[in-house]
């Protein structure tokens, strides 16, 4: 077979770019201002290979925190605006005040702001021809879709919301006919048939087999299946490029043979990466425990003024092996807040109160966890610990719930920097996804994307 498919950029391809050609757009326009003002603070040459080298790290560390590499926000030139120029302002400001691995301040200082203005033009000049070009229709990894019409709606839903240039042209019914057959109005169905000329047609470039029982799969299907392999055509599994593209594990998908998609990461075990871990534990929390002594005359001028009670609350929490310990936090709820019972935390909870509300956004509340983390009860890193009684109605309803258990819970997480706080099952449900990912994945790079993450929900006041 003959095949044409279109140039499309995979979400590893798009986010490399984005961070090489920054780099590139920022040392571009540097050279120029050097070739047309009389700018001399930061020349691209050999001997600013360590300055330039910092300014490369800032770029990329802060522009992390500050969502300038997010896919999702990248299309939109408002948001990636002002992501430039809170980045830009950081990384500058960083600079200034590293003179020991950075050129001395300028005696003119309009250089400083020339320095500034380069990179926010730059960096922003380099992002509208991205989303001109590569995150154009012209530019979508266009896909067909190979699956049973009755799980087609939750396959599409979480591709479409993660990756907008993962674009499923339309599907297969890979089932049998029956007498009374499932629509499905919202992509275009096409006929077995025309499985070929469809791929041709509109330029697919993969297929994408969702089928939750491989049976299903009719012989006509699946004989132009192995054709289209033999030819070199990339045919894919669902649950593989869910995983992929959205960082979670699909358990709603996942059957008897539950072992092929929980093949842990081998961190679990690692001495090593365990020891390193630990050590972080250690030396992060007392840091963090300095930091809280130092910020508690404050936090207890505002207990008095606006939470009015105990500035502690103790509560049962279920850890690593689905031991249960005592969780330490400041009370950022009305006292007895659950006199008639758990209750889910909700949007707006007029349980909490107007400063427990500041302590849940900034994260403050979150600091006598250090505690639990020098006890070793938690980490730092790791599954948000849930209460026993939430564990119990979950993991009757959720498959696989009580896995996360396998490690210890932490302060923050994958599921914690990924979505908003879970006020219902299906909350949950996703929350255990990332959690589910992060244990399969769990490496010392996945646990700094964390801490970097964690940054940004800080800093963007995000908390619950």
């Amino acid at each position: 077979m003959t095949k044409k498919k279109g140039i499309h950029f995979e979400i590893s391809e798009r986010k490399i770019l984005l961070r090489l050609f920054d780099i590139l757009s920022v040392f571009f326009g540097l050279y120029i201002i050097e070739l047309c003002l009389d700018f001399d603070y930061l020349k691209i040459n050999n001997q600013n290979g360590i300055a330039l080298s910092v300014l490369v790290l800032y770029l990329s560390v802060f522009g992390t925190i500050f969502e300038i590499y997010d896919l999702q926000k990248s299309d939109k030139l408002d948001v990636t605006f002002r992501n430039i120029v809170i980045t830009a302002s950081t990384t500058v400001l960083f600079y200034l005040l590293t003179p020991f691995l950075t050129p001395s301040l300028p005696e003119n200082r309009l250089q400083i702001l020339y320095f500034y203005l380069t990179i926010i033009l730059m960096l922003f000049l380099w992002r509208l021809v991205y989303t001109t070009l590569i995150s154009s229709p012209r530019f979508y990894k266009k896909v067909l879709l190979v699956g049973e019409i009755s799980n087609i709606e939750n396959i599409i839903k979480p591709l479409k919301e993660t990756d907008p240039n993962y674009k499923i042209i339309g599907f297969i019914n890979c089932e049998q006919e029956t007498n009374d057959p499932i629509k499905f109005k919202g992509l275009k169905e096409f006929q077995p048939q025309e499985l070929m000329d469809v791929i041709q047609k509109h330029k697919i470039s993969e297929i994408l087999v969702a089928s939750y029982n491989s049976e299903t799969i009719t012989s006509e299907i699946y004989h132009d299946l192995i054709n289209l392999l033999e030819h070199g055509f990339t045919i894919r599994e669902y649950t593989q490029v869910y995983e992929e593209i959205t960082y979670r594990v699909p358990i709603q998908f996942v059957g008897k043979d539950f072992y092929k998609y929980f093949p842990f990461s081998r961190s679990n075990q690692n001495t090593l990466y365990l020891f390193f871990h630990r050590t972080f534990d250690v030396i992060f929390s007392v840091i963090g425990l300095l930091i809280g002594v130092l910020l508690l005359p404050f936090i207890l001028i505002g207990n008095i003024i606006a939470n009015r009670g105990p500035l502690f609350y103790f509560q049962e929490r279920v850890g690593k092996n689905g031991n249960v310990f005592q969780i330490m936090k400041l009370r950022s709820m009305i006292v007895n807040a659950e006199s008639d019972g758990a209750k889910w935390a909700v949007k707006n909870d007029v349980r909490i109160t107007k400063f427990g509300k500041f302590l849940r956004r900034s994260r403050l509340d979150e600091i006598p966890q250090f505690v639990n983390v020098l006890k070793g009860e938690m980490s730092i890193i790791g599954p948000r610990p849930e209460r026993p009684f939430f564990v119990n109605e979950l993991s009757r309803i959720i498959p696989f719930y009580e896995t996360r258990h396998i490690v210890k819970p932490g302060l923050t997480g994958w599921a914690q920097v990924k979505t908003r706080y879970g006020s219902s099952v299906d909350d949950s449900l996703t929350k255990l996804q990332y959690d589910l990912y992060y244990i399969k994945h769990r490496s010392m790079f996945l646990d700094l994307n964390i801490v970097v993450k964690t940054l940004s929900t800080i800093l963007y006041y995000r908390g619950q």
